[in-house]
């Protein structure tokens, strides 16, 4: 069925030259991309932070040039060579290292490496996968480990920070859906009623934040999903509540950390690295699955405020890196 994929297609391509930066629409074919045992034509991708970073050269993101963007992709398969995919089937791929060393889902058509590729579960829709993404599968994980480590919705309140970005987002809905009461942390006060509408319990403004500089300070929540990092990260380290867990999954507002070990040795607060790219395939398809089932976000409507087409990135990805974006935007390939 290869011969069903047109000679030429539209691509978001992102290359480092030696005149810099570049990046835009091209025509490519299917002998540009990566090799890989599954050929899907692409029906919905979306914007990540990530894939604002790597659009607009302003992160360190691919790991070699050129390649497509986009960490996300769902579509429909046009040929498999791995027996598990037919044609027609739906899937999805999330991270699995695309737009790093991949191709990624800026494309009209892709050929994907089969180990990474996702069966789209009963209960989503190829449109509603990739309006939950990477940053929903981001939030699941966080979610997922923070309970493997005993984090219960009986020991209090999760705090979630960077509140109004998809991950933030998308977090809030999905402690709702799991049983937890979630706070939000955000700067942008004129959203503390659609925050409120999706789910959070309280919202306080980052601006009003006084930590304290105690290495440990009084405790106010019982985990937390930071996507901020920073003086925020070093912040809740302090204000954890004993066994509490902190899913670090985003460094918005810095890549340090300034903290004690008295957290970790007197409170028994850990902290965990949130890595979904190169999340393991058997953990990956079963958080899918429960994404499409108890932990579907149910205000996923609302929380996509944006669809776009492949020759509008640019002007998304110069608004997200501005800070001025707002919920989750997904790019509308084909159908």
């Amino acid at each position: 069925m290869a011969s069903a994929v047109p000679k030429k297609f539209n691509a978001y391509r992102i290359d480092q030259r030696d005149d810099g930066h570049r990046s835009g629409l091209e025509k490519i074919s299917l002998k540009d991309l990566n090799e890989g045992e599954v050929v899907i034509k692409t029906a919905y991708s979306s914007v990540n932070y990530k894939d604002a970073l790597a659009g607009t050269g302003k992160g360190r993101i691919l790991r070699r040039f050129p390649l497509v963007g986009g960490i996300d992709i769902a579509g429909h398969v046009v040929s498999s060579k791995d027996k598990r995919f037919k044609e027609g089937d739906s899937v999805l791929v999330t991270g699995s290292d695309l737009s790093e060393n991949r191709d990624g889902g800026y494309a009209e058509y892709q050929r994907l490496d089969a180990r990474w590729v996702v069966p789209l579960p009963k209960g989503l829709s190829l449109r509603e996968a990739m309006g939950i993404g990477t940053a929903g599968f981001t939030a699941a994980l966080s979610l997922w480990r923070m309970e493997q480590l005993g984090q219960t919705p009986d020991a209090g309140p999760i705090v979630v920070t960077g509140a109004t970005g998809g991950v933030g987002m998308l977090a809030i809905d999905l402690l709702t859906q799991a049983g937890y009461d979630a706070h939000a942390i955000t700067g942008k006060v004129a959203e503390f009623e659609f925050l409120t509408s999706i789910g959070a319990r309280q919202c306080i403004s980052r601006h009003d934040l006084v930590w304290g500089e105690k290495p440990l300070e009084s405790a106010h929540w019982a985990g937390a999903i930071d996507n901020v990092g920073g003086d925020m990260l070093s912040g809740l380290t302090r204000v954890i509540k004993p066994w509490g867990n902190i899913a670090s999954c985003g460094l918005a507002g810095g890549a340090g950390l300034r903290s004690t070990v008295m957290p970790f040795i007197i409170r028994g607060v850990s902290l965990i690295g949130i890595n979904s790219s190169g999340c393991p395939y058997t953990i990956r398809q079963d958080l899918w699955d429960r994404l499409a089932k108890d932990w579907k976000p149910a205000h996923l409507d609302r929380i996509i405020t944006n669809e776009i087409k492949l020759d509008e990135l640019e002007a998304t990805f110069d608004k997200m890196m501005a800070g001025k974006s707002f919920g989750r935007t997904v790019v509308k390939i084909g159908i």
